[in-house]
């Protein structure tokens, strides 16, 4: 494991870390008499976990910021140093005698590895530089034929806007083209005149929560500006990698709306007021409309829902619905294998199968022979000890994304049998182990790969004795 440093002092400064520290000691100590104790946690600019008992508040009340003042006012002391050094977040364990001596080891960060969540291990492995899931890959069929909905009314569409927004400001044919340049694709007709009636600018308001709430029901959405117009590509809904990789994404024949995370033809235009997003769809599924307004829910990671088949719909409330399917039932390409599922792998198993998860599991550990061969599974993440031979995974040829246990990375290691089609990989880590061995083998991994490491920084310092 490497050992550098951090560029800024404070970081690296142990009296930075110290209040965790001594938090997180006196958690360990209650009770117990005095011996040596090791303690971890995470921290980072956006949240930290940290094993610490907090104090409940009375009841009736909400939890407030002065039920934890000490902890809050110890983190916020690292999270200043890591903003200072430019660093999101930090993991980090610490051995701490009784006398107070202690080695603290700050692990990371590597921009190959994702943080753990809640926990100091490191999350997904990023073993391919800019790689990503399958999913997020995925482009757009075709639609040639596409039309736009008969409803689809341009007129209709500017006199209703005009009579309901009387006093709005409208964009310029300099402006609607400059957001055209922008996005590099022309916005549709409906869309021009939309933005022809109002340019949706918060200051054109003067202020006035009455008009704002007017426009929203003048529109029904939330209306972005033109600079906030955008491409809900699927570079546009970031998920974790361990994540995405267990996502999979299809298209039915007569789907109005094509499955995908993303699309270059997903132009969106507003909010729903929730923090979902609605956009016109230049790219619609075998059953769709060429500007069918669709909306992205802020809960899910791919797909998107009909609203409505045009703008003028929407404005008009006149409100769609994705029909019911064909009735082709196909089997899943995510299958789960665990006591509450799937039970056994061979029930998993089928050419269309994209992503197999082996969860908790109470019988005999599994064999991964039903699966080997087939031609589309490119995820497997498999619970500590339910493989009965991990070596089995190098026969999986097409993984790209690969989660196990320590024991099982070990096995494959050992045996120099880690597949190399992988773009990221995860280790399955389960209750409060120690985040340094788990940390030498994720950098086993990525030395594999030519990956940046995990940093290892040790700062030796004291606390004190124990008051």
């Amino acid at each position: 494991m490497a050992d550098q440093g951090r560029s800024d002092a404070s970081v690296n400064d142990f009296a930075t870390w110290a209040p965790v520290l001594r938090l997180l000691r006196a958690e360990q100590a209650r009770g117990r008499t005095a011996r040596p104790v090791r303690v971890a946690g995470r921290i980072g600019r956006s949240g930290w976990s940290l094993a610490l008992t907090r104090r409940m508040p009375p009841p009736g009340r909400a939890a407030q910021v002065d039920d934890m003042q000490e902890e809050f006012e110890a983190v916020e002391r690292v999270r200043g140093a890591l903003a200072d050094a430019g660093v999101d977040d930090a993991s980090f364990t610490a051995d701490i005698e009784p006398t107070g001596k202690t080695a603290l080891r700050l692990l990371g960060p590597s921009p190959a590895v994702e943080p753990g969540i809640g926990t100091p291990h490191p999350g997904a492995l990023i073993l391919v530089d800019g790689s990503l899931p399958e999913p997020w890959r995925r482009l757009p069929e075709p639609a040639p034929g596409a039309a736009p909905a008969p409803s689809a009314d341009l007129e209709l569409l500017e006199r209703t806007l005009r009579e309901r927004l009387p006093h709005a400001i409208g964009a310029t044919e300099q402006e609607i083209a400059a957001a055209e340049a922008r996005l590099g694709v022309a916005l549709p007709d409906e869309l021009k005149v939309l933005y022809r009636v109002t340019r949706a600018r918060w200051e054109d308001l003067g202020g006035d929560h009455e008009a704002a709430m007017a426009a929203f029901t003048a529109v029904s959405c939330e209306l972005f500006d033109l600079d906030g117009l955008h491409v809900a590509d699927a570079a546009s809904r970031y998920c974790r990698w361990e994540f995405a990789a267990m996502e999979a994404v299809a298209t039915s024949p007569d789907a109005m709306v094509q499955g995908l995370v993303g699309s270059p033809g997903w132009i969106a235009f507003g909010d729903n007021g929730g923090g979902d997003r609605l956009a016109v769809d230049l790219t619609p599924g075998p059953g769709g409309y060429k500007g069918q307004i669709i909306m992205l829910s802020h809960e899910e990671s791919v797909g998107a829902g009909l609203v409505a088949d045009s703008l003028t719909d929407l404005v008009l409330g006149r409100f769609g619905a994705e029909p019911g399917g064909s009735g082709e039932r196909r089997p899943p390409a995510v299958a789960r294998v665990n006591v509450a599922s799937l039970s056994s792998v061979e029930a998993a198993a089928h050419p269309g199968l994209e992503v197999l998860s082996i969860g908790v599991w109470d019988d005999a550990p599994l064999s991964l022979a039903p699966v080997i061969g087939l031609p589309r599974l490119r995820t497997l993440t498999a619970y500590p000890g339910t493989l009965a031979d991990p070596l089995e995974i190098a026969e999986l040829t097409g993984l790209e994304f690969l989660e196990l246990g320590p024991e099982e990375w070990r096995v494959l290691l050992d045996a120099g049998a880690v597949p190399r089609s992988l773009s990221a990989a995860a280790i399955e880590v389960h209750g409060d182990q120690d985040p340094l061995p788990i940390v030498a083998l994720a950098n086993e991994i990525l030395g594999l790969w030519g990956r940046p490491q995990i940093i290892q920084t040790v700062l030796e310092g004291d606390l004190g004795p124990l008051a």
